[in-house]
């Protein structure tokens, strides 16, 4: 289960997600909130292996270099074959509005095995000139737990 650590937003847990990343202003309408949802998309099991939700998450373009130095494209990582669970927690988890069609998302991943935790700094660019909210590009730079 995904534990999410977040002094930015209202609320410390969020359902799975099953919505429509369309951005629909309104009286209220909680940015920060969609974006760190959207995020979480990527780090619980019933939607990360959901291979017609990740088609939607990531852009056509998208580009991630990873925690393990790798780069990867939006191919390499749309799921195939059977799902693995996901222990994972995000501390501090902020956004940051960079123009009206892109967002910052960074945040401490926690992911933890039977053996260990992995620890990583993250960014995550998050764009909706294509009218819905599409990961662009992500980061994963490893680093000790926090003391």
């Amino acid at each position: 289960m995904l534990n999410l650590t977040n002094r930015r937003c209202a609320t410390a847990h969020h359902p799975p997600v099953r919505c429509s990343a369309s951005y629909a202003p309104y009286p209220g309408f909680d940015m920060t909130h969609l974006l760190a949802t959207l995020e979480q998309t990527l780090w619980r099991t019933e939607t990360r292996y959901d291979r017609a939700l990740m088609e939607a998450t990531f852009a056509p373009d998208f580009r991630e270099f990873g925690r393990s130095g790798r780069r990867y494209t939006r191919d390499d990582l749309l799921p195939e074959g059977e799902a693995h669970p996901i222990h994972a927690t995000l501390h501090d988890l902020s956004v940051t509005d960079l123009s009206d069609t892109l967002a910052l998302v960074t945040y401490l991943s926690e992911v933890r095995r039977p053996a260990d935790s992995e620890w990583a700094n993250r960014s995550s660019l998050w764009d909706r000139a294509s009218g819905r909210w599409q990961l662009r590009f992500h980061q994963g730079t490893p680093c000790k737990a926090p003391t």
